[in-house]
């Protein structure tokens, strides 16, 4: 039987292109299979994120681009987010009280089903298991392209995800990872994940496989140059409304070159029979052992400054990897509450 739940919360809305607010919504009464969850950090998904507070997701993706727990429509007023961890206050006994990973807007409280969160391992803080989303990300990338033992890896745009790929593929026992990318401060986030960086014009070529998350056509087209023949680009990038502009002329052709899409929607082809995307997920945190992830945490607001702060991440006045959001008291408590 449920405790008593507080019937309000309040919630971050993209009220139209450009404008946030922070909405009072009101919380469903939670059935018997439901979890009552308090908020502790959510994180914003930079490129993502970006795209929808701008308005510029395409007509034909308004299905394919919601949320699990997205109110409203594109291109607003729209509840949008999915990277949130949380404190389960009520619920099915054996979840009661644990930290839990769910695909949620940024929000105080919501009621979900139990089976959308995620516990958060044991060793797994609660800053870092907000990443769950992007790792997961990266993981399924994976899984779409596997990198084999020795390869010479390039990651083109060391933003979050880009990073978050980096750090996977270099455990891979041999393999040689370069993250590139135009913004010269990234080379210090390169190390601490243990792999090499390089601006694009530097970048070493002759590349097996070649990962690009910077939603630039230039990026796109660098990816490209940096392969080896019979190499492989695996394009994360999700551009929106924006053009894209390569050119296929050069070794393209005569280097039997391949460009793949990956993504997270579905668990890749090579793992979809044997893996649910719970598991996936579940997988995720685990990777989220690893402290090195810590360097992608970079930048932090109060949930209430939520409209204030997005336009600034939005236009790159705030340049962080990754934008946790705190929740006030909640915040203080991660270490108590972590499983």
């Amino acid at each position: 039987m449920h405790e008593h739940t507080p019937w309000e919360a309040r919630a971050f809305w993209l009220r139209e292109p450009g404008i946030g607010e922070i909405r009072d919504v009101p919380l469903p009464e939670p059935g018997a299979d439901d979890v009552v969850v308090r908020t502790l950090r959510s994180a914003v998904s930079r490129g993502t994120e970006s795209l929808v507070f701008g308005g510029r997701v395409p007509t034909s993706q308004y299905d394919v681009m919601r949320a699990p727990f997205q109110d409203g429509d594109f291109p607003g007023p729209v509840k949008y987010g999915y990277l949130n961890v949380g404190r389960v206050e009520a619920g099915p006994e054996h979840l009661r009280g644990r930290t839990v990973f769910c695909l949620h807007p940024h929000q105080t409280t919501y009621v979900v089903p139990a089976g959308a969160v995620t516990p958060v391992p044991d060793g797994v803080p609660v800053h870092r298991a907000v990443l769950a989303g992007i790792v997961e990300t990266a993981l399924n990338a994976l899984w779409d392209q596997p990198p084999l033992i020795g390869d010479r890896i390039a990651v083109v745009g060391a933003g979050v995800l880009g990073c978050s790929v980096a750090r996977l593929a270099s455990q891979v026992p041999g393999t040689t990872v370069t993250l590139v990318d135009v913004d010269p401060s990234r080379a210090g986030v390169a190390e601490a994940l243990g792999v090499a960086f390089a601006e694009p014009e530097e970048a070493s070529g002759g590349c097996d496989l070649v990962v690009h998350t910077s939603a630039t056509s230039a990026g796109l087209q660098r990816s490209l140059d940096l392969l080896a023949p019979e190499g492989t680009v695996l394009e994360l990038s999700w551009y929106g409304d924006e053009p894209t502009t390569v050119s296929l002329g050069g070794s393209f052709h005569s280097g039997r070159l391949s460009l793949r899409a990956s993504q997270v929607g579905r668990v890749a082809p090579a793992r979809r029979d044997r893996r649910t995307t719970g598991e996936r997920l579940a997988l995720a945190l685990e990777l989220l052992r690893d402290d090195a992830f810590d360097c992608l945490l970079t930048g932090e607001s109060d949930f209430e400054a939520l409209p204030e702060v997005m336009p600034r991440l939005v236009s790159r006045e705030l340049p962080a990897l990754c934008h946790a959001v705190t929740y006030g008291a909640a915040s203080s408590e991660e270490v108590s509450c972590s499983a």
